[in-house]
Order: C-alpha cells, then sequence, then structure tokens
C-alpha cells in the first residue's frame, strides 16, 4: 500500500480551546465516524442565548461518508447536541447502557426515538464502522458507564481517553482498565488523544470514596438542620454517596430540578442507582417530617439563573424556601467562568440565614497530571493531540506530553476546525473546516448571529431612540412629528429639554432634505440618524440605537 493512502485525518468540530461542546470526526477515504456530539454553555456577552451546539457544515457536505455517532459518556458537553444535529444527519449511535438511557431520554424531548438507530455496546466490545474498528474500554469518570475508545484505522490505532480519572476504589463498577491500555502500547500506538481539563493540577485526582468521609461528618455535625446538597445532575455516584448516607442517618431524600430528576430515574430504572425502600419522596410530602429529617438534592451548583437552587435563593421557587439554620452544600468546583454566578448565589443563601459548605464536598471526575504521565507511560504513542480544555489546559498537557520524552514535533495543539492529516511518517494541519458555534435561542437554532447580537449588546449598553415622521405622499411635506420615542436611554420625564432639543435637531435634518428634493427614503433616515447620534454624543457621549420610521399618506 502506499503511504499517502494510509493518511487518517482527525477534526475537531468543537471541544478545543474551551470546556464544553466536544465532538471530532475521524475520517479515512470514504469513512468518516463522529466521536461525541456536545454542547456547551453561552458566555456572559451571548445575550439571551441558551445554548451553543457545534457547527456540522463539514458533516453535512460529507455525510454519505459518515458511518455513526460513537459517545464516550453521558454529559451534556458530550451528548446535549445530540438531538439538534441528529434532526439534519441521521447516524446511528452507539454508547454504554447509561450514556444511551440518558441520550433516549433527549432524542423522546425532540420525538426523535423512533427514526434513530441506536446500539449498546459493553466495555471490551468492538464494533466495526466502515474501515474503523472501535473498542470500547472500561475508564472513570464522575459519571458510570464511561469509556475511552481505541479506534484501529488502516493508518494505526488512535486511542481517545474521552473524559477520564484513575480510580481504584470507584463507586459503581470496576476500576478504570489500565492492562488494556497497556496491550494497546504493546501493539502499538499512532496517536493519544487525551482528556486536558485537570493537566494543571499536579498529583492525582482523589477517589470518589473520599467525598463519602466527608458526607458522613457533615450529617454528623448538622444532625439538627435539613441539608440542601447541589451537584451535577449527571454526577450518578455522588447522588449515590449522597442517597446512602441520608439513609444511614434516617433521613428522607428529595429530588428537586428537572434535569437531576430525569437523571435519577434513568440511572435508578437501569441499575446504576441503589435507592433503598421508603427512602425518596415527593417534594410535597416534605412537610410531614421534620427539618432533621431532610435531604434536598439539587440542580444549580454551577449557579445557573434557571436552576433549583438559584431560584430558591432569589425567593422564587414554588414549593422550597430557603430558612434560617438550613445547611447547604456545595458539590461540585465552579466551572471556569462560573465563579461569578456561584458566588452570588452562595450570598444570596446567606443572607437568608443558611450555612455554606463547599470545603472537601467534591472531587474531580477528570486525571491531574500523574494520571495523564500514566496513559502516557502505558500507550507510548507517537502523535500526541492534548483535547478537552482551554488554550492553557491544552498546553500545560503539551508539556506533560514532552516531559515524558515526546518529540517536540509529535505533539501537536489543535484549534477547532483544524484538520489534521496523520501517517507514519508525519503529522500535519492540511486544512480548515467550519467550526464556530450555532446559538439556540428559544426553538431557533442559527437564527441569531454576530449581527444580531451586536444589536443586543448596543441595546443593552445603550437603550433605543425611535423616530418617528409623517409625509404627504406627492408634496414630500412634513404632516406629524418627528416624534421621538425612547426606551433605555434616558428617563423621558427627567430629560425633556434633551428630547425637545432632539426632536428640533431631527426637524432640521429633515427639512435640509426636503429642500434638497431628496425623496429616497433611505437617504433621509440616514441623514436623520446622522444628525441625532452626533447631537446625542455631544451632549450625554453616548450612542443608543436609533430607528426613523417614516410613513405616508
Amino acid at each position: 500500500m502506499k503511504k499517502e493512502n494510509q493518511t487518517v485525518k482527525i477534526i475537531p468540530l468543537g471541544g478545543m480551546e474551551q470546556i464544553g461542546m466536544n465532538i471530532t470526526a475521524i475520517e479515512y477515504e470514504d469513512s468518516i465516524i463522529v466521536i461525541d456530539c456536545g454542547l456547551s454553555f453561552p458566555s456572559d456577552d451571548m445575550l439571551g442565548i441558551d445554548l451553543v451546539i457545534p457547527d456540522t457544515t463539514y458533516l453535512k457536505e460529507n455525510v454519505k461518508k459518515i458511518k455513526g455517532l460513537v459517545i464516550t459518556h453521558g454529559h451534556e458537553d458530550h451528548i446535549g447536541a445530540i438531538p439538534y444535529v441528529l434532526k439534519e444527519i441521521n447516524m446511528p449511535i452507539y454508547a454504554t447502557k447509561l450514556t444511551m438511557g440518558l441520550i433516549d431520554c433527549k432524542l423522546k424531548e425532540h420525538n426523535l426515538s423512533r427514526s434513530i438507530r441506536k446500539k449498546v455496546v459493553k466495555h471490551g466490545q468492538s464494533i466495526n464502522l466502515g474501515c474503523f474498528r472501535i473498542e470500547f474500554i472500561k475508564t472513570n469518570h464522575s459519571i458510570a458507564d464511561a469509556a475511552a475508545l481505541a479506534i484501529y484505522t488502516p493508518a494505526g490505532i488512535i486511542v481517545h481517553t474521552g473524559d477520564f480519572k484513575v480510580d481504584h476504589t470507584p463507586l459503581f463498577g470496576e476500576a478504570i482498565d489500565l492492562g488494556r491500555f497497556a496491550e494497546l502500547g504493546k501493539k502499538g500506538v499512532l496517536a493519544l488523544m487525551a482528556d486536558s481539563t485537570n493537566a494543571e493540577r499536579p498529583g492525582y485526582t482523589m477517589s470518589e470514596q473520599t467525598v463519602r468521609v466527608t458526607f458522613e461528618h457533615l450529617f454528623q455535625e448538622y444532625k439538627k438542620s435539613r441539608i440542601i446538597i447541589a451537584t451535577f445532575a449527571s454526577n450518578v455516584d455522588r447522588v449515590q454517596q449522597i442517597i446512602n448516607t441520608a439513609y444511614q442517618f434516617g433521613r428522607k431524600v428529595v429530588v428537586e430540578g428537572r434535569s437531576m430528576v430525569n437523571t435519577i430515574e434513568v440511572a435508578s430504572e437501569l441499575g446504576y442507582l441503589d435507592i433503598p425502600e421508603n427512602t425518596l419522596i415527593e417534594v410535597e410530602q416534605m412537610k410531614n417530617y421534620v427539618d432533621e429529617q431532610i435531604v434536598l438534592i439539587t440542580t444549580g451548583s454551577q449557579g445557573e439563573t434557571m436552576a433549583a437552587l438559584s431560584r430558591m435563593a432569589a425567593s422564587v421557587h414554588k414549593k422550597i424556601s430557603i430558612k434560617p439554620g438550613d445547611t447547604v452544600i456545595f458539590s461540585s468546583h465552579p466551572i471556569p467562568g462560573n465563579e461569578k454566578a456561584v458566588s452570588k448565589v452562595m450570598n444570596e443563601l446567606a443572607r437568608k440565614g443558611a450555612k455554606i459548605i463547599f470545603q472537601d464536598t467534591h472531587v474531580s471526575g477528570h486525571a491531574c497530571q500523574e494520571e495523564i504521565k500514566l496513559i502516557y507511560a502505558l500507550t507510548k504513542p507517537q502523535y500526541a493531540i492534548p483535547v478537552h480544555g482551554e488554550y492553557r489546559h491544552l498546553k500545560a498537557h503539551r508539556d506533560l506530553a514532552l516531559s515524558m520524552g515526546m518529540d517536540k514535533k509529535n505533539v501537536i495543539l489543535l484549534s477547532s476546525g483544524d484538520v489534521l492529516s496523520l501517517n507514519k511518517e508525519e503529522a500535519r494541519i492540511t486544512g480548515k473546516v467550519p467550526a464556530h458555534g450555532i446559538m439556540v435561542d428559544g426553538l431557533g437554532v442559527g437564527d441569531v448571529g454576530n449581527i444580531v447580537l451586536k444589536d443586543r449588546q448596543q441595546l443593552s449598553q445603550n437603550g433605543l431612540l425611535i423616530v418617528v415622521v409623517t409625509l404627504e405622499r406627492h408634496s414630500g411635506m412634513c404632516l406629524a412629528g418627528p416624534d421621538i420615542v425612547s426606551r433605555g436611554f434616558v428617563y423621558v420625564r427627567e430629560s425633556e429639554t434633551l428630547m425637545e432639543d432632539a426632536r428640533h435637531v431631527v426637524a432640521e435634518a429633515l427639512e435640509e432634505c426636503l429642500s434638497k428634493n431628496v425623496t429616497d427614503w433611505s437617504r433621509i433616515k440616514a441623514a436623520i440618524k446622522d444628525a441625532l447620534s452626533e447631537f446625542l454624543w455631544k451632549r450625554t457621549k453616548r450612542n443608543p440605537m436609533i430607528l426613523p420610521i417614516i410613513t405616508e399618506v
């Protein structure tokens, strides 16, 4: 076989230089497989946007080559965009049992569950898709059933770790299959795509079991108060720990938050959660118990405005209100960028008299430096491709790979949209495909772009002025107006002189246009806009959005 024929392409369409929206295409000749399909949450400057999903233009253009969608685990940043993408590209889904259960939930919500082919894969099993063979390898993460993937391609083996950590005493199931990584290393690994989220943190990630000890101490210490614990909805192991400790201390458990209720339902149905009888109660039954008999598990550990805990903190939750003496435990770390929102919720809770605890109540689901090094030592890859993380995480991961003795030219930092062509001789970036996130606002997917966002930003910062003028059709005489309506610019009642002067400025601009016999509306509007914005800038040093409206009678 000629060497150029054995070149495989790796194309990340998201998940690089950001936390979230993980999706990667791997292509060889006429076969493409897609790994993960996640969403990310909007940044502060994306006003009114609900979520961001990957741009799959490249996949749509090559839809005939796509053999399937392979999922590593059931977190939102890996499965959240599936319903949106599958509406446009129908491809079969391959995932482990719990992951598939959570995906099913999403497909039902979007009325897609009938039209999509799905196959549940066990750890250790392999599937054949086009010219690829993909083997699922057992790993540990903060959700059960996480898998790494060994992708056998004509160019060599690519190992994709998914999100992982090395936990020798996991709460559910077996420990990570390090032996399999070592066997792959013996066969020869062409490239390792490993999780970079904690690449800056030295040492090892603690086992999930260490949280149990903390919970036991806290339940012991706060025997007399109602305990509210906020964590990620998808952290099934953590939910199990809370239920176990509640049962041990004779407390009833209430679950609050839609995503949390869904996840717990799916996980317990599939046997990933063991809930002792009569432990779970409905919110409505809370009034039958005293505070020290209750534990609330809730969403909102990231300060999200619509999540249950944030609604409780803001006193807008219909069924639960925070009262003095409540103990609120944050069992998670803020995701980079959410620190402000989290501290706002904490302050609101403290103001209501709640005791807040966030130390030692969380362990990460991601590998720290020593665990990442261990995977390198076992797999001995020819190329290292750090994935999943902001630029600084990817860079820290690159330094780790170099410290393991890898050649500088064989450690490749990609951006979303890069096309990396790999074979045994070389690895180089040979192209670029579209990979900007697509914004979802309500039911609209992709109908809000940068121009609309810029308008929203201007409206949010400077407000709006509407200028209404009525002209006579034939003579072009001004019959009524100009009237000025202001929203979010100044409080009109206190700025009557400013508005009066603004009206004169518009009238003069209009007069000038009409005296020059300008009848083109767009030119009249431009003249009004220019004159008014210049006047307002001089008087107020502000730039509101100006909308002239002309009617003819």
